[in-house]
């Protein structure tokens, strides 16, 4: 078929919030470069009246066929036609409850139950809406409008041109085009939406549903500053008069990126005084940071290919913490970056089951836990990486260059490497391609002989490999010299191994300085590790290799390369520990042992995380203070139910106390409030059950509810246990009911009901939403699978027979099921060699 091309979309929309559906039709102004007969659209789920073509001033009737299977309306044109060709198509479709497409969102207001109508198209569901060519690269212009009742607002990405009262209730609302851009990022709503609104050159507005605006402000506030942020170090302007950020009820993803319209789950954008904790308010900013880079990463210069993705989300999540840390550099995000970003990457790619940042494919590339932690988390790590490797200045130019020449056009990687090519002289290309067209990560060796240290890099795997994989790997070491000065060695290995002369005056080096680099690194030598552990002790590192010491000997435990001992034993190096990241960091190991592990080894576990975390809390206090370090306080909140699930006593009386206060209607710090929730499901039975389901009914903050769903999930008595996965499956909203399925799955309580709770109740949980049901397979799995493994995998190996969509997340899980079975087992008093 001849290249058609997209120029323009009218789009007239009159949706129906009682019934739930809408009519519409849609003018379509194509290009087509060659006579053609036949034009293919995509849609899903629409009712087809007519298409039209017009002719000399008129639109005459064309045939058309659906075909379902593939997606598609084939239209027929009377004879063979070229040039622009408008289409006209008159159809109905579905305000659906899936959270995909045009779907909608209930919610309560003074005890009535309202709708709002929104939608969301990545990466593929515009086609549920409007007929369309619904690829990244197919761009267009769209006008927008909207027929709606007379009480509702109506938002989409452009500024309001016109409205015109209709009579009978009815008001037409019309917007201005939008720039070109790509089917995914249109947005349209509608509902008795409430707005607040910061003036300036780009209007920057907060939608809410109604009464509950108050709690935008903290959002639009920090939206304006990111706008201003990303207009200033991006070196070009945003290119529509407003940009909206919409609070939705429901909502299946953190947020979505559309252009002038972006829309988040509610505690994601939402502020509530005494009840968001300062996490909360990092995350909120985070994530606003990362929905409006997007703006440039994504909507500005748009991927030519859904398997390019990565060019926005990688650059995003990076920028979303520069942003942050520009106006929070008391904050440490970098730290977190590595704890949440950087860490989550380089588990999720010790798999065998992992895939290429460049993802192969693209016609449909899924967003799910096995691409996520690829696309958004190791390809901001390998950025970071990137832009250590060739420094600040240079790094930037190349981002700005990159955007400037693909602006309101798409790219590919090559397109990035070419930017990059022209502002810097080192090898930017040949190294990105290694990192970005190549699924893994190395583990990198060090050996010391004399004044030389010999690296060799190897695929790091948690199950054996036999990869002769290398990447192009920009190597930082710290040297420590006898004369009490450091100093810093930069180098790139390319082959697998390489020498560096450290001097003979050096008496300890550290690999990966400030941890930086995306590869893991194991010291050859037993004495160096013995070295930096001392060095540890006296905090003379920074707390990123602090982090990274322990990390990297906690992976050699998974992979069955060390055993646990030799990580405890590491640990003794912890004992005055009270940084966030090497503090979040061992907490996160500790608990994947004690998950993981039983009998002895299992309780050392706990009694050297019962240990660490009473001496961190004993000098960070139990109590947060408004003057204290923002990281202190996040960390406080993560190791408090740690030291009461490890049988602390001073953890477990001041949890006790506050969750009684709790109970009888008083206040806490919202800092602690999420850990303290969980000490009173764990603690207090059916007391805490009948507080959490009259909170939930109660609260309108979604913040709360979200920490109460976390807490339930973490019941002691096994009857309490049934009745809430009743109550999650019954009541829980389908937003949500993930959240809690997934703590129960950390529930060393819970664990043992699990499997079987999952496979009787199969039916309604492939009723979620496809990312949340995959998620929920994911935490299942690899916890609660340990002790009937082959059960496990013949019960999977007869389902993808009839469930394919979920291969590759059901795959990880299993693999990830097979590296804590093996890890088990090498850790057991009975054997230490794996059969």
């Amino acid at each position: 078929m001849a290249l058609i091309k997209p120029l323009r979309y009218r789009i007239h929309l009159e949706p129906d919030l009682r019934a739930f559906k809408f009519s519409a039709w849609a003018e379509i102004l194509v290009q087509a470069e060659k006579p053609v007969k036949e034009i293919y659209l995509n849609i899903i789920e629409l009712a087809i009246w007519t298409c039209r073509v017009r002719i000399k001033g008129d639109f005459l009737d064309c045939s058309f066929k659906v075909n379902p299977q593939r997606e598609e309306l084939d239209v027929f044109l009377p004879y063979q036609m070229a040039g622009e060709i408008i289409l006209r198509i008159d159809y109905e479709g579905i305000i659906n409850d899936r959270m995909a497409g045009f779907y909608r969102s209930g919610y309560k207001s003074e005890g009535a139950t309202g709708f709002v109508g929104v939608t969301q198209f990545e990466e593929s569901d515009a086609r549920r809406a409007f007929p369309c060519f619904d690829r990244p690269a197919d761009k267009a212009v769209f006008e927008i409008e909207m027929l709606i009742d007379d009480d509702l607002a109506a938002i989409s990405n452009a500024s309001i041109k016109e409205e015109k009262y209709l009579g009978e209730g009815k008001r037409l609302v019309k917007f201005s085009e939008t720039p070109l851009m790509s089917t995914y990022l249109l947005f349209f709503g509608v509902g008795k939406f409430e707005f607040i609104e910061d003036r300036g050159e780009v209007l920057i507005r907060v939608g809410t549903i109604p009464k509950m605006t108050e709690y935008g402000q903290f959002g639009l506030d920090f939206g304006r500053k990111a706008l201003d942020f990303y207009k200033n170090i991006f070196g070009g302007g945003y290119p529509l008069p407003k940009l909206d950020l919409i609070a939705i009820p429901d909502f299946a993803f953190g947020a979505m990126e559309n252009w002038g319209a972006i829309t988040f789950r509610e505690n994601l954008l939402l502020h509530y005084p005494g009840i968001t904790s300062r996490a909360g308010e990092q995350r909120i900013c985070e994530i606003i940071a990362h929905e409006t880079a997007h703006q440039w990463f994504g909507n500005l210069v748009t991927p030519s290919d859904w398997k390019y993705l990565w060019l926005n989300e990688s650059f995003a999540t990076y920028y979303g913490y520069a942003a942050v840390d520009n106006f929070h550099p008391e904050w440490g995000v970098w730290d977190q970056f590595l704890n949440t970003e950087t860490d989550t990457a380089l588990n999720r790619d010790s798999l065998h089951e992992t895939s290429a940042i460049e993802i192969p494919g693209g016609e449909h590339i899924v967003i799910n836990p096995s691409t996520a932690p690829i696309i958004y988390n190791k390809g901001a790590s390998v950025v970071r990486h990137i832009k250590d490797y060739i420094g600040d200045e240079e790094f930037i130019k190349g981002v700005r260059n990159y955007l400037d020449t693909y602006k309101y056009g798409c790219a590919s990687s090559r397109e990035l490497w070419k930017s990059f090519g022209k502002i810097s002289d080192k090898p930017v290309a040949d190294i990105m391609k290694s990192w970005v067209e190549q699924k893994g990560f190395p583990v990198i060796t060090v050996k010391r002989q004399g004044n030389q240290i010999t690296l060799t890099q190897k695929r790091f795997t948690f199950l054996p490999n036999e990869s002769g994989q290398k990447w192009i790997v920009p190597i930082t070491v710290s040297i420590f010299y006898s004369n009490g000065e450091s100093g810093v060695i930069k180098t790139l290995l390319r082959e697998r191994e390489a020498s560096l002369d450290i001097g003979t005056d050096a008496v300890a080096y550290k690999v990966n300085a400030g941890q930086a680099g995306f590869y893991r690194v194991k010291y050859h030598d037993r004495d160096v590790l013995a070295d930096l552990g001392r060095r540890v002790r006296m905090k003379n590192i920074p707390a990123e290799d602090r982090w990274g010491l322990q990390n990297d000997l906690y992976a050699s435990v998974r992979s069955c390369d060390a055993p646990f001992d030799d990580y405890l034993e590491f640990l003794s190096n912890y004992s005055d520990e009270d940084a966030f990241l090497p503090a979040a960091g061992i907490a996160s190991n500790l608990f994947h042992a004690f998950s993981v592990l039983e009998g002895e080894k299992q309780e050392r576990a706990a009694s050297t995380g019962r240990g660490l975390f009473e001496g961190m809390l004993s000098r960070i206090g139990y109590e947060p203070s408004d003057d204290e370090n923002h990281s202190i306080s996040i960390l406080r909140d993560q190791i408090i139910f740690h030291a009461v699930l490890y049988n602390s006593r001073e953890a477990r009386e001041y949890s006790f106390e506050r969750f009684e206060m709790l109970l009888e209607g008083q206040a806490i710090h919202p800092d602690i409030m999420k850990s303290i929730m969980q000490t009173g499901a764990s603690c207090f039975g059916d007391d805490a059950y009948r507080y959490f389901t009259e909170r939930l009914l109660s609260s309108d903050s979604e913040h709360e509810r979200m920490n109460i769903l976390i807490a339930m999930g973490w019941f002691t008595p096994r009857e309490l246990l049934v009745k809430a996965r009743q109550y999650i499956l019954s009541n829980v909203p389908a937003r949500n009911k993930f959240v809690p399925i997934i703590s129960m799955t950390a529930n060393p309580h819970s664990i043992p009901g699990m499997w079987e709770w999952y496979v009787s109740n199969i039916p309604e949980l492939e009723k979620l939403h496809p990312l949340h049901y995959e998620r929920v397979i994911e935490g299942i799995v690899p916890l609660c699978g340990l002790g009937r493994e082959e059960e496990v995998r013949v019960f999977f190996k007869n389902y993808l027979n009839r469930n394919a969509k979920a291969e590759e997340v059901i795959k990880l899980s299993l693999e990830r099921l097979e590296i804590n079975s093996r890890m088990r087992r090498y850790n057991s008093s009975k054997a230490k060699i794996l059969s």
